[in-house]
């Protein structure tokens, strides 16, 4: 519920930023048109996120029968959450991550990159999986295009106001911040817009960490995910989350080199912070009971076939 709480706050100054930067630039009815423009882009990019984003990674449809075990453990860990079956994917990437994507749990996919089931046990992918699904469940894409929606308005209205000016109203009355005091604020707003976008997907994070891990039931499980993630990553470059940053806070470990810190300018918690709250709800919780053993695949996966990002015929524990 804090997680909730935070989010709407950060929503509540989001807005209050963006009327700020409205009433500095003076001209309400430019105003009106850049926020109609930007919620215009943003409605089409959340219309198509799902097929925008598994495109920019090239991620690959995957069939029951191309990875039972991963496709059985993610119906029953769907089932636990209390929503539909996602479609999944895989990418071709070395560096273990994951990411979900889509603008509601109906139409929702999770993506997972075969370094991701080349490296990690069964119980780690079953949390990163669990996360994942929270982030469905949570409809955490319908909180970040809204962010996205008043970011970009913001950034739209800043520029407007470099090209016409600001410190007057369209009537001609003074603003009453003054032009310098719009001038600083037409600077400042896109940052100060940016950092509280960043403050809010870290907030999901930490909401979907704690949700996924009442999923499975087994926070400990996703801590020691998490950790092996951070560590694997290091030294192998996701070039195509480099080629589209915009995406990094997409995936559960921020795919992206530079800072490792939960500081301003990042798009994810830190990892320690992030293994700390879950240790603290194992600790809460007691002793794990994951149950999420696979179950033996069924007569309509019995015949097993190298999955899609097997080359070479070279099987996966996953396939």
């Amino acid at each position: 519920m804090a997680g909730y709480f935070r989010t709407a706050l950060l929503l509540a100054a989001m807005t209050a930023l963006f009327v700020g930067v409205g009433y500095a630039v003076g001209g309400q009815q430019g105003m009106v048109i850049a926020f109609v423009f930007a919620c215009a882009m943003n409605l089409f990019a959340w219309w198509n996120s799902d097929r925008v984003v598994l495109g920019m990674h090239n991620a690959q449809p995957i069939e029951p029968q191309d990875a039972p075990r991963l496709y059985d453990l993610t119906a029953g860990l769907a089932a636990r959450a209390g929503i539909p079956m996602p479609a999944l994917y895989v990418i071709h990437e070395d560096q273990p991550n994951a990411f979900a994507t889509g603008r509601n749990p109906e139409r929702a996919a999770v993506a997972v990159n075969t370094g991701l089931l080349d490296m990690m046990s069964e119980r780690e992918v079953a949390g990163v999986v669990a996360h994942e699904l929270a982030h469905i469940r949570n409809r955490d894409t319908l909180i970040m295009t809204i962010t996205a929606t008043l970011a970009g308005a913001i950034g739209m209205l800043a520029q407007f106001g470099f090209f016409f000016g600001a410190g007057r109203s369209s009537d001609g009355r003074s603003n009453p911040f003054g032009a310098i005091g719009s001038i600083l604020l037409i600077l400042l707003a896109p940052i100060a817009a940016m950092i509280v976008q960043l403050a809010i997907s870290r907030s999901r994070e930490y909401e979907a960490d704690r949700i996924g891990a009442e999923i499975t039931g087994d926070p400990r499980g996703l801590a020691t995910a998490l950790m092996r993630l951070e560590s694997y990553k290091q030294g192998r470059v996701n070039e195509a989350a480099e080629a589209n940053p915009a995406s990094a806070h997409l995936f559960i470990i921020n795919p992206l080199s530079g800072l490792r810190m939960d500081g301003l300018f990042s798009t994810h918690p830190s990892t320690e912070n992030r293994v700390a709250a879950l240790e603290a709800m194992a600790g809460r919780m007691g002793p794990s009971d994951p149950g999420t053993r696979i179950p033996a695949p069924s007569s309509r996966v019995a015949s097993r076939r190298p999955g899609p990002w097997s080359p070479g015929g070279r099987r996966n524990p996953w396939g």
